[in-house]
């Protein structure tokens, strides 16, 4: 088992030069070009000493998250299942880490930084073009960035449509959460559910 840096460093050569020098200290004209592009990412976050680490995904149009300069990133929260587990964590803890993805791309983008959550007019409202304004904003202080190579990508062929898989290969999710929960009611059909999330994305104007 590896317990020590030396042991782990021993079984894999030094970093190249160019994986070291490619991580900034800002978005630069690239970075903030693929954000404009994103419609997705993975927020990472630590809560309270002794908790459990978090990941979550956030999606929307092209552009959803805003650089409004190279050291700030904008990120409305849309409404969810309201456990709150990102924004609790970083409350305890500021610090966040984003992969942004596009599809069809094989190269993500990678932000790190330190987080604050904005209520204010002034970042809610930049967000209300054909939306409702989101509850708040999560504002983050961007620290490194850096582009993240294919090759996880390459090897999973994400993209490619022979690697899709049909949604019948699993469960519903009503069906899977009817046997995790123990619930005396129908579990809700796949039909059911995109109806509901459906409704719920026009109330939102995201639909």
């Amino acid at each position: 088992m590896i317990s020590t840096l030396e042991q782990l460093r021993a079984l894999y050569p030094p970093p190249a030069e160019r994986p070291r020098l490619k991580q900034m200290a800002q978005l630069d004209r690239h970075a903030r070009r693929f954000i404009s592009l994103s419609p997705f990412c993975v927020l990472a976050t630590a809560g309270a000493v002794g908790q459990w680490l978090d990941a979550s995904p956030r999606g929307g149009a092209p552009g959803f998250v805003h650089t409004p300069d190279e050291q700030t990133l904008l990120l409305p929260d849309s409404a969810g299942n309201n456990r709150l587990d990102t924004l609790q964590n970083l409350l305890h803890d500021p610090r966040i880490g984003l992969l942004f993805m596009i599809p069809g791309v094989d190269e993500t983008l990678r932000v790190n930084g330190q987080a604050r959550l904005r209520d204010e007019a002034e970042f809610t409202q930049r967000f209300t073009e054909g939306r409702q304004p989101p509850k708040l904003v999560i504002e983050v202080l961007v620290q490194e960035a850096y582009l993240h190579c294919a090759k996880a990508f390459m090897r999973s062929r994400l993209w490619r449509p022979e690697a899709q898989q049909p949604r019948s290969v699993l469960p519903t999710l009503g069906e899977m959460l009817h046997d995790q929960i123990g619930l005396a009611t129908a579990p809700e059909s796949q039909a059911q559910m995109v109806a509901r999330y459906q409704a719920q994305l026009q109330q939102e104007g995201l639909g």
